[in-house]
């Protein structure tokens, strides 16, 4: 079998609820083993985040543990959104929308935008990814799809090149948001990726 063939029926058994990764079976095993252990009861807090703070930050695997050790935060803490690139993409998209509910509804009075040096996102390109998509078994049909839908490749998959610029651009999306409660005070750093230390960006 052909290995693009073997992507696809692999995607079709993952859409159908099945897998051939041992990793999510692995994963289960271990939520079994915490669930009876009791392991969760060291976890515990409520929904409120007790230091009033969201952090919009990168979903790279570096940052797992890094972010909250270097911060000083643990569980219950802060609202934490992941997204590539740590950018803040659209005013009216799932970042904002999360933001917002985390002030108007969960008493967050501070944001930190936390991007991070070397990232993965910083040279995406549009056609590189679509690349990706066709070797990974993804037809040109269904992309062409996507486009007839007014999908423009080339900026929803941009990367953002200067890491400063990225972070100031999304600190002034939020902070002008017309919907963004005004007593919220919003800031941008970039984390070194390695040592966690934490820069902050001059954002006027």
């Amino acid at each position: 079998m052909e290995a693009s063939e073997k992507q696809r029926e692999g995607s079709a058994m993952d859409q159908a609820g099945g897998t051939e990764s041992g990793t999510i079976d692995s994963v289960l095993a271990h939520n079994r083993a915490f669930v009876a252990g009791g392991e969760f009861a060291r976890y515990a807090t409520d929904k409120y985040p007790d230091k009033k703070l969201a952090i919009v930050s990168c979903m790279d695997t570096r940052l797992t543990e890094l972010l909250l050790a270097a911060l000083g935060l643990k569980n219950g803490d802060a609202k934490i959104i992941k997204v590539a690139g740590a950018e803040v993409a659209h005013p009216f998209g799932s970042v904002m929308r999360s933001l917002l509910i985390a002030v108007c509804e969960l008493g967050v009075e501070d944001i930190m935008v936390v991007a991070h040096t070397n990232c993965g996102a910083q040279h995406m390109s549009g056609a590189a990814m679509i690349d990706s998509m066709r070797r990974l078994g993804v037809s040109d049909e269904r992309i062409e799809f996507a486009r007839h839908c007014g999908i423009d490749f080339d900026r929803w998959l941009a990367g953002f090149g200067d890491t400063e610029e990225a972070v100031r651009r999304s600190v002034d999306m939020v902070r002008n948001h017309p919907v963004m409660p005004p007593h919220v005070r919003i800031a941008g750093f970039v984390m070194d990726s390695v040592t966690g230390e934490l820069v902050q960006v001059t954002c006027p």
